[in-house]
């Protein structure tokens, strides 16, 4: 099987699925519980005095 083919087949396949499943996991992690105040104070990193 020529290389391009087989990356092509995987890519159709298992690729995608993977790709869906990190972008879930994406979303799931930033709507967790608690996220808000983690991002909140990251936000204020800049604004912060030292």
């Amino acid at each position: 099987m020529e290389t391009y083919t087989a990356m092509r087949h995987f890519a159709d396949s298992w690729g995608l699925l993977a790709m869906a499943a990190f972008f879930v996991g994406a979303v799931v992690f930033t709507l967790r519980p608690g996220s808000r105040q983690a991002a909140k104070e990251a936000a204020d990193i800049p604004l912060k005095d030292d």
